[in-house]
């Protein structure tokens, strides 16, 4: 078999801030490889969510319960994560009342159902390199199924992506449109006469996934 680039690897900040890795595109076929399971690190993994309304916004986080990263030749190349949707929280909300009201709407049919559907889950189909990306950007495009509310949408989105000493990372941002979901309450798109009670279709999602090989 021909030799395979290392990939270029970069400083790990596990506790205090997302994992920085980088790695570099491999043009030759990495099939015949046994992929390797790296486990999810709840405790070490992050998941930030941020959404907007005409006339407010809020941002909080929610956390992980679980998954894998797995690892082809020192490179990721697919996995799953799940997430705890009764988990979910404003960090932009002090009061302990509206924390309770605002979770509770969240978990609500209006919204996540978390009664009847308690995780979401993510799989990584594929794992594209960008070829020429600096060695502190986004270096690979991530496709997958997510699932959220029961329903099932396939998205992309570039991330920074790496493995080194046994961990394995992914980090980025990704765009979701909730109402793919089936997340249509306060939506203009389905409620046009709602005005300045409208709900952004839109919201991000920030997450840093730590994976090690156990």
């Amino acid at each position: 078999m021909k030799k395979i680039l290392l990939p270029a690897l970069f400083g790990v900040a596990l506790l205090a801030s997302p994992v920085a890795f980088a790695q570099k595109a491999v043009k030759k076929s990495v099939a015949s490889v046994a992929a390797v399971s790296y486990k999810l690190q709840p405790q070490l993994s992050t998941l930030g969510w941020e959404g907007a309304a005409v006339t407010h916004g809020h941002k909080g986080t929610i956390q992980f319960t679980g998954g894998d990263l797995q690892v082809t030749n020192n490179m990721v190349t697919g996995g799953t994560a799940t997430v705890d949707m009764k988990t979910i929280k404003a960090t932009d909300i002090t009061d302990a009342d509206s924390q309770g009201k605002f979770v509770g709407h969240m978990g609500g049919a209006d919204f996540f159902d978390s009664g009847a559907f308690p995780t979401s889950t993510f799989k990584i189909t594929s794992v594209t390199p960008i070829k020429g990306a600096a060695a502190d950007a986004d270096n690979a495009t991530i496709t997958g199924d997510m699932t959220i509310k029961g329903v099932t949408q396939k998205i992309s989105f570039p991330a920074k992506v790496g493995v080194k000493n046994g961990v394995a990372a992914v980090s980025g941002k990704v765009t979701i449109d909730r109402t793919k979901f089936g997340l249509k309450y306060g939506s203009k798109s389905f409620f046009a006469g709602i005005g300045d009670k409208a709900i952004n279709d839109n919201f991000d999602l920030t997450f840093n996934v730590v994976a090690k090989n156990s």
